[in-house]
């Protein structure tokens, strides 16, 4: 059993290793080049349609307003990934790793935009009234492949079991280590939680998630941004470090092993993904749901959401590592997933050790809220709404189980599960690339959508200027 256990993990580490990198990087390229580099020449733009829109009434119809179908699809993204997942990058790769995640996500930017954009296009009403839409709907109204539509429904569906089994393992592990209470305990409370949320539909996950997920976002990103205030003389070297190993191979230092300039990317490239799950399908979920008047509006939220999680959240816990010097003490390539607790503590003391510890219990409670909505849509695409609530139960059950360690033996066959639902995505996604190609080039030629909005910013600035000068 334990040769099979490990042979599976060998494979996993292969197959997440040069084959999906490459098939997600070319993919990426792909779009970015067919849609032509939207996500950098209009980038101000898609920061005004989005942040800058927040407190604006929401156009069109949709069942969350696109704020809450960010901050839901965020729930899933930002997680353990955030804090755990870069100093691994960071001790395995070497400091360059960080600039090869900022370039997946640049790049990831096209296939979360597509993946969303297609999701909010083929969504339909269901008998609750509610929107819903993903690529399970893409692939069987925009391909007419309904057989593909069950394959990655289902395949995400059986998935999130393992998956919410070890999020339940990880936040009760967390909460014994840090405040002794028993594993059992954590999993319940942990599931009542969950239950009082999910079996609101997304119309209260969202209305959670809006509050949420700013909240814990500022509590970890503002500790970091308070480290670098008190520490700015060190911003110039963690750019320096990163931008000198990200094209070379990373020297020993310490407690540091180096690492050859092939692993340096992969790392970079493997966390960058993992962190904001570019191509996975599961946050066009979300977006699905969102009011909007143009799918390609709502693709823009897509797009700001690979900016929060890895240029912005992950970015901030690689600055607090590398200035901290912890990521070179001895023993540090053992305990990688307790680096970034460690450096906190090293600028905070106790209190830094605390702070990650409860952003890591926030993380993953979000995550499990919004995965379980997920996999609930799955139930529902392939037996209907009844089917759902059976299915929110089987979770709820799973988070539990997970709590207590029921899940250490399937582990390993997580990120297989994971490929066959990415694998089907992203050729779903370019074998409908000419539809989000033709729905981006309407929204940016038309004149009900960007230009319109360029003209009502024009007339802004003129009535501005017009009373400054009265």
């Amino acid at each position: 059993m334990d040769r099979f256990l490990q042979g599976v993990a060998d494979f996993s580490a292969w197959l997440w290793g040069i084959p999906l990198i490459t098939m997600l990087l070319i993919s990426g390229l792909y779009m970015t080049v067919k849609l032509g580099f939207f996500q950098f020449r209009y980038f101000g733009y898609i920061v005004g349609q989005t942040f800058g829109s927040v407190f604006k009434k929401p156009k069109g119809e949709g069942t969350v307003t696109p704020f809450q179908a960010l901050t839901s699809a965020l729930s899933s993204t930002i997680g353990a990934a955030n804090i755990v997942g870069v100093p691994a990058a960071i001790m395995f790769g070497g400091p360059g790793a960080v600039f090869w995640m900022w370039v997946i996500a640049l790049i990831g930017m096209a296939l979360k935009f597509a993946e969303s954009v297609l999701a909010v296009e083929y969504r339909e009403k269901n008998s609750m009234g509610e929107f819903v839409g993903g690529p399970m709907y893409y692939m069987t109204k925009g391909l007419n492949m309904k057989w593909l539509g069950i394959w990655f429904s289902f395949a995400l569906m059986i998935e999130l079991i393992p998956s919410i089994m070890v999020q339940g393992n990880s936040i009760a592990t967390t909460v014994q280590a840090t405040f002794n209470i028993p594993l059992l305990w954590t999993g319940i409370a942990t599931a009542v939680l969950v239950s009082i949320v999910v079996f609101g539909g997304i119309k209260r996950i969202g209305k959670v998630t809006e509050i949420f997920v700013p909240f814990m976002a500022l509590i970890y990103v503002g500790g970091a941004i308070v480290i670098l205030l008190m520490n700015v003389s060190a911003v110039p070297e963690f750019f320096m470090l990163i931008f000198s190993n990200a094209f070379s191979p990373a020297p020993v230092m310490g407690g540091f092993a180096g690492a050859a300039i092939v692993e340096v990317i992969r790392w970079g490239f493997a966390r960058g993904l993992y962190s904001n799950e570019a191509g996975l399908g599961t946050a066009p979920i979300a977006h699905a749901a969102a009011m909007t008047d143009h799918p390609v509006r709502q693709g823009f939220w897509a797009v700001i959401g690979v900016v929060v999680d890895t240029l912005i959240v992950c970015t901030a816990t690689a600055f607090v590592i590398l200035s901290s010097g912890v990521w070179t003490e001895d023993g540090a390539m053992e305990n990688s997933s307790a680096l970034t607790s460690l450096a906190f503590e090293s600028y905070f003391g106790q209190f830094g050790a605390v702070l990650v510890t409860i952003s890591l219990i926030f993380f993953v409670l979000s995550t499990i809220l919004v995965v379980v909505f997920y996999g609930a849509k799955q139930a529902e695409f392939l037996f209907g709404t009844k089917a759902s609530y059976g299915m929110q139960v089987v979770y709820i059950l799973a988070v539990v189980l997970g709590a207590v360690g029921a899940a250490e033996v399937i582990w390993g066959f997580l990120d297989i599960m994971l490929a066959a639902i990415l694998i089907p995505n992203v050729i779903a996604i370019l074998l409908l690339s000419k539809k989000v190609k033709a729905l981006t080039t309407e929204f940016f030629t038309s004149d009900k959508y960007y230009i319109k909005d360029q003209r009502e910013k024009q007339r802004n600035k003129a009535k501005k200027a017009a009373t400054a000068d009265r």
